[in-house]
């Protein structure tokens, strides 16, 4: 605008703001170098920014709205896998504080002739003489299967192994029955069977009371167990009695696995001296582990498949912030007449920048807040029907909305440029 078309008083009416209101904004008297009166714009405040930016997108929720899906579906998507992924690792955790990581397990290895190796028949006992053990217990595999009738096949195993058991493994694995009873003296001597909980699953048993055909008679279930996450081979397995299994299954008394606890600050020690212990003569057939590590490397395998996932929401984002650019440039391009008028009314390259700029960010904020919201919803949702405590950290809610910012930032810098450029003349005469 030249200086002789300008307002006597030197002050700009008004400038057009989206939907055909007006946003006064008074211009700095300055001099030019013949001592003349010049005007200077005035800069935009923070709430007029803001104003002029919320203006834009209020006059096209529906194209808004779509592209503000986008981001949200990818702001959901990374909320929500970083939650799940942190509920899991957390109810993981709390469940390994209450089975205990001072669990150790003892099996026989092989020999040097690559033939399977036994444990000794007083395997629990010598155990037990080690000075920090606390306790110990002992399974023993057995040649047997369990079936509803004795109608089924023998090879229809279910994945089900039959184990003998001694009185107090339910006490060294820290383990509880979910319905019925767990063996004592009387009923370890007879024909009754406590079943892991995937093994009454696979039987189709919920209720105790009923029997099973377990080798070549009849069993009566006396109890279920509940999950045992330390020892997943218990859950699997069909549990008689240590005295039971020698008298009606051939059982030769050997044991193939025994458990071990003892304080968290000795287990290392203890680790070291069992294989020594269990078979003094060849400690190199005896293989050793702590169950706990394997649910920390369960957790492990978790992470890796949370990155996965997380990939896939930054990819889910990418495409928003691809509809974001996309909105703003057809923006920009509807918008030619408002630029102009308020290039012609004296704003500047700037303001106009700044607005689309503006535009573009809150659109992008809004996607990632309601995306923040509804992953977090999610997750939450999710760990409470898996019974795990709702962990939602709030770096990934902030590292959301901060990508949110970014995103928004790239998506509107180039319609921000483009819209800067346009001359006003150009953009008036446009159609």
């Amino acid at each position: 605008m030249s200086e002789t078309t300008r307002p006597a008083d030197g002050i700009t009416d008004a400038m057009a703001r989206p939907g055909g209101e007006a946003v006064r904004q008074a211009p700095r008297r300055s001099r030019r170098n013949d001592g003349a009166p010049r005007l200077v714009p005035a800069r935009l405040g923070p709430r007029d920014v803001l104003r002029v930016g919320a203006a834009g997108l209020r006059t096209r929720p529906a194209r808004v709205a779509l592209s503000a899906l986008g981001i949200a579906i990818g702001i959901a998507t990374m909320v929500a896998v970083i939650g799940i992924s942190s509920s899991s690792r957390a109810g993981l955790l709390s469940r390994l504080d209450a089975l205990g990581t001072n669990m150790l397990t003892v099996k026989p290895g092989q020999t040097m002739f690559g033939e399977d190796a036994k444990l000794p028949l007083k395997s629990v006992e010598m155990v037990r003489r080690v000075g920090p053990v606390t306790a110990a217990s002992a399974t023993g595999d057995l040649d047997a299967t369990v079936r509803r009738t004795s109608k089924i096949s023998e090879a229809v195993t279910g994945g089900i192994q039959v184990q003998a058991a001694r009185e107090d493994l339910l006490a060294t694995l820290r383990g509880t029955v979910r319905t019925g009873t767990w063996l004592n003296a009387a009923t370890a001597r007879g024909p009754a069977v406590v079943l892991g909980a995937v093994a009454a699953e696979r039987l189709g048993l919920t209720r105790t009371g009923v029997q099973v055909w377990l080798g070549d008679r009849w069993f009566t279930v006396i109890g279920i167990l509940d999950a045992m996450p330390l020892a997943p081979e218990i859950e699997r397995s069909a549990l008689v009695g240590w005295p039971a299994a020698e008298r009606y299954l051939d059982f030769d008394g050997h044991p193939t696995m025994i458990y071990e606890r003892s304080p968290d600050e000795a287990v290392t020690a203890v680790g070291e001296v069992l294989a020594r212990t269990v078979n003094p003569e060849n400690p190199d057939e005896v293989d050793v582990s702590r169950p706990s590590d394997a649910l920390e490397a369960k957790a492990a395998a978790a992470g890796a498949f949370t990155n996965l996932l997380l990939g896939l929401g930054a990819v889910a984002l990418l495409v928003g912030g691809v509809g974001v650019a996309n909105t703003m440039v057809i923006s920009v391009l509807e918008r030619r007449r408002e630029i102009g008028l308020r290039r012609s009314l004296g704003a500047t390259r700037g303001q106009i920048r700044l607005q689309f700029l503006t535009e573009s960010l809150l659109l992008s904020f809004c996607g990632g807040a309601i995306g923040s919201a509804v992953g977090a919803a999610v997750s939450v949702a999710y760990a409470f029907s898996r019974d795990w405590p709702g962990v939602v950290p709030l770096w990934s809610v902030g590292a959301a909305l901060g990508a949110t910012l970014v995103i928004g930032t790239l998506a509107g810098l180039y319609p921000a440029m483009r819209a800067a450029r346009l001359s006003p003349t150009v953009a008036l005469a446009g159609t």
